[in-house]
């Protein structure tokens, strides 16, 4: 049962030390479970501590609880588990999750485990992959002995994601377990087990009776990894995708008309999420990144003398964007932010063409506001040609577009364009109520402004708007 390698002496925090002495006291055997024993084997911080025990979980925590001063408390009865923080410095606090080895059954169209009391493989063979059913006793006279009943510890050092148990049965009992596979293949750099890849295939349908709110979290969690591609392939082509987000997986293939076929806008989406990857680590920016082109399977048309056309496709993106956010159940709050993205993402290459005029320049810098340089770096992430040529041509004209945003910038006297008066500058000065005249006052005096009629001057906008209210009554 023990392996001959140890975790090294004092390897872990010492208040799992002193809950293994307590378990000691009173004949509990005492195990360190989870992603920590994971992590700590590749040396990567974890902060998520899972401790179980052979026998009732809830007396020994309120043991530890009261012998180690936790605080927090909070028991879970249905899954014999009990949460605590314990202080494992004067500086930090720990929080301890206690559990009681269990064994689960389900029923086929359930997500709902009946849990019963079990054995410590009955626990372990529950769980997920190998790498996460290693364990660490914590009583003294195996203390740090590695505990690996399914070859966890030989998976670990392989870098290779495999089920304690047949992947089908695995699967089925969890379904997210698949899209957990998928997640922890991008964020270890691991690599699937082929009887798992198999088996998710073979049961992709099956996610549909997870929750949209566990869903989305494994998901998101898949787009903030270094290199979100190696997660999102895994769940297109084993079909999960597609009863996920079907918007998404629409967007792959080439199709073919009169010998000319368009990209595959799915794979160049992948790309352009990797590249935007490696320069920032804003989520919902990663996101527009993903949905920058799904409108284009719906806006897609042939035309024989231009080719293949997407027009209206920012358009039309912004509308599926907020479907697929209702649908996954994500915050609304970044919803504005995300559909800003995918209609501008276009705008900054035409600007690289030709003369840039300060008015097209100021009305960039006015739809992008203070997500201008996001916006930049969603531009330069989407150039995904093979050809390096084309590539740095494209990467100059943006260059070019940069400097003169900073030229107008620097001459305008304002690092982000924004209108000099508000509409509540325009309802004060006008005494007008909140209504579609004001909006218009306002759009027209925008204008002037980016088109250079008047100075970007908050007295010369004031007496713009006078005159504008003036002309508009005389009318």
């Amino acid at each position: 049962m023990f392996r001959k390698e140890k975790l090294a002496y004092n390897s872990l925090p010492d208040i799992l030390y002193r809950i293994g002495d307590i378990a000691d006291r009173t004949d509990t055997p005492c195990y360190l479970v989870g992603g920590y024993v994971r992590d700590n084997l590749m040396n990567t911080p974890s902060h998520d501590i899972d401790i179980m025990i052979i026998g009732e979980p809830i007396p020994f925590a309120k043991l530890v609880e009261q012998e180690l001063k936790g605080k927090n408390f909070v028991v879970f009865e249905r899954f014999r588990t009990a949460r605590l923080e314990l202080d494992s410095s004067q500086e930090e606090t720990t929080v301890v999750e206690i559990v009681g080895a269990r064994k689960e059954s389900y029923n086929p169209d359930s997500r709902k485990p009946i849990t019963e009391i079990g054995s410590l493989e009955d626990d372990l063979s529950r769980r997920d992959f190998t790498i996460n059913a290693l364990a660490v006793q914590l009583n003294n006279e195996h203390r740090n002995s590695i505990v690996d009943l399914f070859n966890g510890y030989d998976d670990l050092q392989k870098k290779m994601l495999r089920t304690p148990l047949e992947p089908h049965k695995t699967f089925s009992d969890d379904p997210l377990r698949m899209m957990r596979a998928a997640r922890f293949a991008c964020q270890l750099d691991f690599q699937l087990d082929r009887q798992a890849l198999n088996a998710m295939t073979d049961m992709a349908e099956r996610i549909t009776i997870v929750s949209r709110e566990r869903i989305s979290q494994e998901f998101l969690k898949i787009i903030t990894c270094r290199k979100p591609s190696v997660g999102l392939k895994i769940l297109y082509s084993t079909g999960i995708l597609g009863h996920i987000m079907p918007e998404l997986n629409a967007m792959a293939g080439i199709e073919q008309v009169d010998g000319l076929g368009h990209k595959d806008t799915l794979l160049h989406t992948f790309q352009v999420v990797d590249k935007l990857a490696e320069k920032s680590d804003n989520l919902w920016l990663r996101i527009a990144a993903l949905f920058h082109d799904i409108a284009k399977p719906v806006t897609k048309r042939f035309n024989k003398h231009a080719g293949w056309t997407f027009h209206g496709h920012e358009a039309v993106g912004k509308k599926l964007c907020g479907n697929i956010f209702r649908s996954m159940r994500w915050p609304l709050d970044p919803l504005p932010y995300v559909q800003k993205m995918i209609r501008l993402h276009h705008r900054p290459i035409p600007l690289s063409k030709g003369e840039i005029t300060d008015s097209a320049v100021r009305r960039l810098m006015y739809d992008a506001g203070n997500d201008l340089d996001d916006l930049m770096t969603l531009c330069r992430a989407d150039v995904t040609s093979k050809n390096p040529r084309k590539v740095q041509r494209i990467m100059n004209n943006f260059n070019i577009v940069e400097k003169k945003i900073t030229e107008v910038a620097e001459k305008d006297l304002l690092a982000k364009w924004r209108p000099p008066i508000t509409g509540s500058d325009i309802m004060d000065t006008l005494g007008l109520s909140e209504g579609k005249l004001v909006g218009i006052i306002k759009n027209r005096m925008e204008t002037a402004v980016i088109e250079g009629e008047i100075p970007y001057d908050r007295e010369a906008a004031l007496e713009y708007i006078k005159k504008t209210y003036r002309e508009m009554q005389n009318s």
